[in-house]
């Protein structure tokens, strides 16, 4: 029997659709229940990719007896997280101040007016190892209800009091010594024996490593960049990194970037490309290149949509286990090989008899052995027979944040290799989000089968902003340029606050409990971090630049404050901070005729405005009848050379 969510396009939504529980989706149908019926409201959050999501759901959203107890006393509402951003941030500040994490599913009970009284993540179905099972939770809260009901409405009217006093504004001078406080952070937290940060879990954050090669770059810090260097090497030799069909799954549960948490999200690999491509430049490593590709490879021929769209993410689960379509048998793989090459791919990629997760293998190349072959043959054959497995579960649905992520990556990547592929699929991209998500300058969050989700927040709009400024890089195209300052005097209106920063969601989007300001750049860069980016990237490349550079030193001050305890938390931020700084020089390049734009665009650097002209000009004349190049920097113009200048130490 359907619920409330069976007319959704969220594809986290329609998996409950035909649950026992009574869902409705947020909406005032489900509030004005709750308050006709006096009964509280029971909030589950998560997303359609999500492990611990799909357990309890199974466990206790298809238990009649569960779903019986919810519909009795609560009125339930299913929320995807990745649809409403705004919705998340506002309960999982909740769920972080009353239990001191947060995750997903994210569980809150609140009021019929949105305020919270308990909250919390996973509930086992019954209480056990001193943790209170969903059952009892349930029955416990509803008793509560009918019988402390004044208590319970205190205790929301004293949490939202504390969510409320908690987002004070700081006020800041722009602190310019950051980037060096963060690069001191990252290299005292650096696992100088597997890379990365920390202990594990180990979670990629593929903008830290941005900005650690930047920085490495503009400080000729070797040791920051071999932090980058091992960080990445480790991550594609281990089994976060799918040696079969590539892409990069969410993170390691281990400190060896051994046994990752198998879901693969669109914004993790794009973040990757774009990390990848850059290490690579820093160093000409080809390991780096060659995983750039491997992973653009991965999201061609498996997130991507007829119309050049990136779709959002592929499960961890499949047959009801985590993990299950990525992991071998050693005598699997010497059946579908045969014994001799089946044999040497084992020693190659680790694999044995006795596995080493749960009694069967994720490939890998952490204890790599010199191979006469690379072993694409092979791959390719165990690729295929994988894809005879149960299908994983693909989210199709195409966020307009993330998407902007990977036209961001696919730029970098066509500027590094040259290579058209990378800037169509980038072009296509864009012009998907123009054609389907776009309002003139009013942006919408994501659409599925045709519909459109709800109306653009702050993230949308930054991330669209630096992914048209990533296009008009690589391309010199002053429409996207044009378009990316339309956007972001767009977000300036919508989001803005005058004390400082941006919110997360704004004039144009429906109102919550309280309005979030992120700053945090957790998983992904945070919308104010993003807006700061931009606005430094457009007071360097606009004519209009002094507007844009008043609002780029506001908002570089108004993160400052943000930052100081906790400069690593803020990577971003710190490579806009180092671009405001250390602005890139500029370089026009006049082709001679023998050679192809995008060939000399790949040999030129990363961090660098760059203008290709194909044939001479008044300005910017031919020397000697070869490719000229004029480089201009720090106030200063250098004579034009035929040389490609050196311009960054390669480590």
């Amino acid at each position: 029997m359907s619920n409330h969510l069976k007319n959704q396009s969220s594809p986290y939504l329609l998996q409950h659709a035909e649950n026992p529980v009574n869902w409705y989706p947020w909406s005032e149908e489900a509030f004005e229940k709750a308050k006709r019926e006096d009964k509280p409201i029971f909030l589950s959050i998560g997303y359609s990719t999500c492990h611990w999501c799909h357990v309890m759901a199974h466990e206790s959203f298809e238990n009649e007896e569960v779903a019986e107890i919810l519909n009795r006393n609560f009125v339930a509402i299913k929320v995807d997280r990745e649809e409403r951003p705004d919705i998340d941030s506002v309960y999982m500040e909740v769920c972080q101040a009353l239990t001191g994490s947060g995750g997903w599913p994210m569980s809150i009970f609140m009021t019929a007016e949105q305020k919270p009284f308990y909250a919390g993540t996973y509930f086992p179905p019954d209480s056990r190892y001193g943790i209170i099972g969903f059952r009892d939770l349930l029955l416990a809260i509803a008793e509560k209800w009918k019988t402390e009901k004044d208590r319970l409405m205190a205790s929301a009217e004293q949490i939202l009091l504390h969510i409320a006093n908690g987002t004070c504004e700081n006020q800041s001078e722009l602190d310019l010594r950051l980037p060096q406080k963060a690069a001191k952070v990252f290299a005292e937290s650096f696992d100088r024996t597997y890379g990365g940060f920390g202990r594990a879990p180990k979670f990629p954050v593929p903008h830290n490593l941005l900005f650690l090669t930047l920085y490495s770059q503009i400080h000729e810090d070797r040791e920051a960049f071999s932090q980058v260097r091992l960080t990445l090497e480790s991550m594609r030799r281990g089994g976060i990194f799918d040696q079969i069909g590539y892409g990069f799954s969410r993170y390691s549960t281990d400190e060896y970037f051994l046994v990752p948490h198998f879901e693969k999200m669109l914004y993790d690999n794009a973040l990757l490309i774009a990390a990848y491509s850059a290490a690579y430049k820093a160093s000409d490593q080809r390991l780096f290149l060659d995983t750039a590709e491997k992973t653009a490879e991965y999201i061609f021929r498996e997130m991507t949509g007829p119309t050049g769209e990136f779709y959002s993410a592929q499960d961890a689960d499949s047959e009801g286990e985590e993990g299950k379509y990525y992991v071998w048998a050693y005598e699997e793989i010497l059946h579908v090989l045969g014994r001799e090459k089946g044999e040497a791919f084992c020693r190659y990629f680790n694999v044995t008899e006795k596995g080493n997760f749960e009694g069967r293998n994720i490939l890998n190349l952490l204890h790599e052995q010199t191979a006469a072959e690379n072993f694409d043959e092979e791959k390719k054959r165990l690729y295929e027979y994988r894809k005879s497995r149960a299908e994983l579960h693909l989210d199709d649905k195409v966020l307009t944040s993330w998407n902007s992520l990977m036209i961001c990556a696919m730029a970098v990547l066509y500027r590094v290799t040259g290579a058209g592929q990378y800037l169509s699929a980038a072009e296509r991209a864009y012009q998907f989000i123009e054609e389907n998500l776009t309002d003139g300058t009013l942006l919408y969050v994501g659409c599925r089968g045709g519909v459109r989700l709800a109306k653009g927040f702050l993230d949308d709009y930054a991330y669209y902003g630096g992914a048209l400024i990533s296009l008009y890089e690589v391309t010199s195209k002053l429409e996207y340029l044009k378009r990316a300052g339309e956007i972001i005097r767009e977000a300036m209106s919508q989001f803005a606050d005058q004390a400082g920063g941006y919110f997360l969601y704004g004039a144009k989007n429906s109102s919550l409990i309280t309005r979030p300001k992120e700053t945090y750049d957790g998983a992904l860069p945070s919308g104010n971090s993003m807006m700061a980016y931009c606005l430094v990237r457009l007071s360097q490349l606009m004519d209009e630049a002094e507007t844009y550079r008043e609002a780029a030193e506001k908002q570089l001050a108004f993160l400052s404050a943000e930052a100081q305890a906790y400069p690593t938390g803020h990577s971003m931020f710190l490579l806009a901070l180092l671009f405001y700084a250390n602005p890139p020089q500029k370089i026009t390049a006049v082709l001679s005729g023998y050679e192809q734009k995008a060939e000399v665009l790949s040999r030129l650097p990363l961090y660098a405005d760059i203008k290709i002209w194909e044939q001479e000009t008044a300005e910017y004349p031919l020397l000697n009848g070869r490719t000229t190049y004029y480089v201009c920097k720090d106030h200063r113009c250098l004579p034009p050379t035929n040389e490609l200048p050196s311009f960054s130490k390669k480590f």
